[in-house]
């Protein structure tokens, strides 16, 4: 390999080898700051339990706020692909709609997900930063998808919407409801009264947005 161009050779010789590494990495940094926070976790730990060196970690993502960028936006890509229209289940307006409320709460009530934001939140007291961050790969992301999912729809004569954005923020709200806070609180875990938000935002949003008659009312 010539000495003069070696940035140029080797991500053609290693690019199976390089994105293995990363997906190891991204999956460590997960586990690290989702169990420890931003502050406490340590890049050191990550390159260990990704078998990779310190290096290899930041030739990938650059410093430690560019890897936690990088694992949220993979972490929160999960819950992205259920914003594409390919990937809804099959039925109804109101099924589809059901399917994206109920994917969005077990979502943001995993108990890792309660402790991370809850890490996330004191530690933004004093870097906001980090705060901006994870918004901007994360939340603010989801959003665009699901407004672009909304956008879609109305393209295709199902809603009426004119500020998808808005009510991307409107529907995730009413499925969240009061639940969203009293799990920031240690409130025990109510099934039942999730899906009754779920259900009942749904409701509310095709009374509001729904083109079909049919897709207005209660079946």
């Amino acid at each position: 390999m010539s000495s003069r161009h070696p940035l140029k050779e080797t991500p053609r010789r290693g690019r199976p080898a390089d994105a293995a590494k990363r997906a190891a990495i991204l999956l460590a940094a997960s586990r690290q700051f989702f169990e420890r926070g931003f502050a406490a976790a340590s890049i050191e730990q990550i390159a260990a339990d990704a078998g990779v060196s310190k290096v290899t970690v930041y030739s990938h993502f650059g410093d430690k706020r560019g890897l936690f960028i990088a694992a949220i936006d993979s972490e929160c890509g999960r819950i992205r692909g259920h914003f594409a229209i390919d990937d809804l289940p099959r039925g109804s307006l109101r099924t589809r709609l059901l399917a994206i409320g109920e994917a969005m709460v077990a979502f943001l009530s995993r108990p890792e997900m309660v402790s991370f934001e809850r890490r996330i939140a004191a530690e933004t007291e004093h870097e906001p930063a980090i705060g901006a961050a994870f918004l901007a790969a994360g939340p603010h992301r989801m959003r665009q998808a699901f407004a672009d999912l909304l956008q879609a729809m109305s393209e295709a004569g199902e809603l009426d919407i004119a500020d998808p954005l808005l009510s991307a923020e409107q529907f995730v709200s009413l499925c969240k409801g009061m639940g969203d806070l009293e799990r920031r609180f240690a409130h025990p875990a109510d099934p039942a009264a999730d899906r009754r938000r779920i259900e009942g935002a749904v409701e509310l949003f095709c009374r509001a947005y729904a083109r079909d008659c049919d897709a207005r009312s209660r079946s």
